[in-house]
């Protein structure tokens, strides 16, 4: 399908970009921008993520640290190797992967990672620069299909958007994005009333709530932009949160899943890595 948008051939652009940089660095005798990844317990999710940062990293000749905790670490151990990782100064950007075991408090964790290392948008102050519009850090998934709809569309400015999902790493820090570029954006989510109208008279419609195929074409109008930010597991295979197969046929872009908005986040991490590198 024509209107599914090529997110591989997106983040290609950014790669180009991130590895000219890391060169640049490197023959200026600067210290190669350095994510270092935290990982508690095993959780299935995290360490996938991991394991592609670690791979997308060395593809871009960037630097790459990553240190794994067992399920029962402390508090004061997780905040140990923070505390280490924000004094270290060959470490650029610091991610830790969530969700924590239960017994660990993720807000004081994500408060203690420095600011200007705050790659991933988690430490409240740079959710609140973001709310401010100043210049801050994003959650990454976020950015990224902020980054899609910008690469597809280019000036918003004036065009309705309504993003379904209230998350602290997707919906709301969207918002701010969109809202600084001054299109009209309304949250709703799986409790909305008429989601179905809401959604249809929106420009471009973000989908975030984790719910496998949620939307049908009933939730869309012809001329849409589509971003599917959810992913699930329905029948042994990852899902978004649109049916893309029949949508696609209604409106005039749509991100696939997989394949979507997936596929440039990590790269657009290495990104925030390379910012924060030039502090």
């Amino acid at each position: 399908m024509g209107n599914i948008i090529n997110v591989k051939e997106l983040a290609a652009k950014y790669k180009e970009s991130i590895k000219a940089f890391a060169t640049e660095r490197e023959v200026q005798k600067k210290s190669i921008p350095t994510l270092a990844t935290v990982l508690v317990g095993s959780d299935e999710g995290s360490q996938y993520y991991l394991d592609s940062q670690t791979r997308v990293a060395k593809s871009l000749n960037l630097g790459k640290v990553n240190i794994t905790l067992p399920q029962e670490a402390t508090q004061e151990e997780v905040l140990t190797v923070v505390d280490e990782l924000n004094a270290d100064p060959n470490v650029h950007g610091i991610m830790v992967l969530f969700p924590l075991p239960a017994h660990l408090d993720a807000k004081e964790v994500s408060s203690r990672i420095a600011v200007q290392k705050d790659i991933d948008g988690v430490n409240p102050i740079n959710a609140g620069r973001l709310f401010m519009g100043d210049k801050a850090f994003v959650p990454c998934t976020a950015k990224s299909a902020h980054t899609i709809i910008k690469e597809v569309l280019g000036d918003i400015k004036g065009k309705s958007v309504v993003i379904v999902g209230r998350s602290n790493i997707v919906g709301k820090p969207l918002a701010m994005l969109l809202l600084a570029d001054h299109a009209t954006v309304t949250i709703a989510h799986s409790r909305t009333k008429n989601l179905q109208e809401v959604t249809r008279a929106a420009d471009i419609v973000v989908a975030a709530v984790g719910r496998p195929e949620m939307f049908t074409k009933e939730y869309f109008s012809p001329g849409q932009t589509v971003i599917d930010v959810g992913t699930s597991e329905k029948d042994g295979k990852i899902t978004g949160d649109v049916k893309t197969d029949e949508v696609a046929e209604v409106v005039a872009h749509i991100t696939s899943v997989p394949c979507g908005v997936g596929a440039i986040t990590t790269t657009l991490l290495m990104q925030s890595v390379c910012e924060a590198s030039k502090a």
